[in-house]
């Protein structure tokens, strides 16, 4: 499984990389999120509250790769490391930006790090010159490890609804 994820991620970037000559413009996008969370798995759910910073690198119009670290209020305060690839739709004459993205990420909590598998998408809507609100679902299984040897761990499924702010660095 490791070996899998690890091969698409290499193909997403050297694809990312190959496109990045055909467009002449790169940009950075800094900004924040914040949200709630939503867990369920091993019979249990929660809904937490959820935020933090995001950077992405955008290659021309449509691609972009991105990264973000989230702290949650859930027990144990986790604290979730993502990186992403991201495809940014056009819409012409609008300035809303919708997007698709998919990732890896790492929840670092007690007995972690664990593996968390997010997708999904959203929509950044202009506000100002280089500024933008988004809206932002994202979520996938995370595989959840025992603290105890011998005993099998267990898979939980997150969804998040976030909220957040986008500034384009010209």
């Amino acid at each position: 499984m490791k070996n899998r994820v690890t091969a698409v991620f290499a193909v997403l970037i050297l694809l990312v990389l190959s496109m990045q000559s055909s467009y002449s413009q790169v940009k950075w996008i800094v900004g924040g999120n914040m949200g709630l969370s939503i867990s369920t798995g091993g019979g249990a759910s929660s809904t937490d509250f959820t935020f933090g910073p995001m950077a992405e690198v955008m290659f021309g119009k449509g691609p972009a790769v991105g990264t973000e670290f989230d702290i949650t209020t859930a027990t144990g305060t986790p604290i979730t490391w993502a990186s992403y690839f991201k495809y940014y739709f056009t819409i012409p004459g609008s300035n809303i930006k919708p997007y698709a993205h998919a990732g890896f990420a790492l929840i670092f909590v007690t007995n972690g790090p664990h593996v968390f598998i997010p997708f999904g998408g959203g929509a950044s809507f202009g506000v100002a010159r280089n500024l933008y609100v988004s809206a932002d679902l994202t979520l996938g299984p995370a595989f959840i490890s025992s603290p105890f040897p011998g005993f099998p761990g267990t898979t939980a499924f997150n969804i998040s609804i976030r909220p957040g702010i986008r500034y384009e660095i010209p």
